[in-house]
């Protein structure tokens, strides 16, 4: 027993040690190298969004060496004891080519996975719409992309079902909102005001920093049923477009009651019989 263990359990003690001490100098290297790396390629990039694609690809490249590491320690130590690898490293090439043709979903996701990642489709943290579903990216590897949509629900999706992908978040966003006024109203002033309350919320302290491209009306957008829409565009740093348009319409309908700005809601003519005379009021 002592003569096995000096033949080789000193040499399978030593491959656990620089396995583990591999494994451990690489997930500390990893994220530093990586963020370095990112930030080169992307230094006139948004800040959030070397973060999002250093994330994405810490996590893959730390499973993937974790698993290659561990494959060789493991090899390793069956030599050691006596097992001839021959076989199973050529099983491992028959495996191989069964998955080919047996998982030829389980390939394409990996495909997917792969091309994902390679074109920076979307990564970590950003919103986006994949396979019909709309949620943040929470999870991101080669075989499957994890979602939590709006509700809080999970939503696990293999990379090969993912035919278009529609990021939300992609180094910016935008406000694209449309406000509605009555048709009584002087559309000279209406785009005045909006403008005011516009310029006013890119100029405070709580929300300047959030905005790229202070939101402006672009232009009159449609003669509606009940009122004139008014569209409105800007940009924003990734994710806050909703939240800069939730407080963009409370300002504005602040603002429109103080200046007697009439916001139009449906409504019809009723006639009974004949036409009614000129002047005859709405009901």
């Amino acid at each position: 027993m002592l003569v096995w263990f000096k033949l080789h359990g000193i040499k399978i003690l030593v491959t656990l040690v620089v396995g583990v001490v591999l494994y451990l100098v690489i997930q500390h290297l990893i994220p530093r190298l990586v963020h370095h790396t990112i930030a080169l390629r992307m230094e006139k990039k948004h800040e959030v969004e070397i973060q999002k694609r250093s994330r994405t690809l810490i996590k893959v490249m730390r499973t993937t060496c974790a698993f290659i590491i561990g494959v060789i320690v493991l090899f390793t130590i069956l030599a050691e004891v006596g097992v001839n690898i021959g076989p199973a490293l050529a099983s491992l090439g028959v495996l191989g080519i069964a998955v080919g043709f047996g998982a030829q979903n389980l390939v394409k996701d990996f495909i997917n996975g792969l091309f994902i990642l390679m074109e920076n489709q979307y990564g970590i943290g950003d919103v986006v719409k994949v396979a019909g579903i709309c949620g943040l990216v929470e999870e991101l590897n080669l075989r499957r992309t994890i979602l939590r949509d709006l509700d809080g629900v999970v939503h696990h999706i293999p990379n090969g079902e993912i035919q278009i992908a529609s990021n939300y978040t992609k180094e910016f966003s935008r406000v694209n909102l449309n406000i509605a006024v009555s048709y009584n109203e002087d559309l000279d002033r209406v785009i005045s005001v909006i403008n005011g309350v516009c310029n006013r919320m890119a100029e405070s302290e709580a929300w300047k920093s959030k905005l790229i491209n202070k939101p402006q009306v672009l232009r009159v957008d449609a003669l509606g049923d009940s009122g004139i829409e008014i569209k409105i565009l800007g940009d924003t740093v990734p994710r806050a477009q909703w939240e800069i348009m939730g407080e963009l319409r409370r300002r504005i309908k602040t603002e429109f009651d103080r200046q007697g700005i009439e916001i139009p809601w449906p409504h019809v003519k009723v006639y009974f019989g004949s036409q009614p005379p000129s002047g005859t009021p709405d009901s």
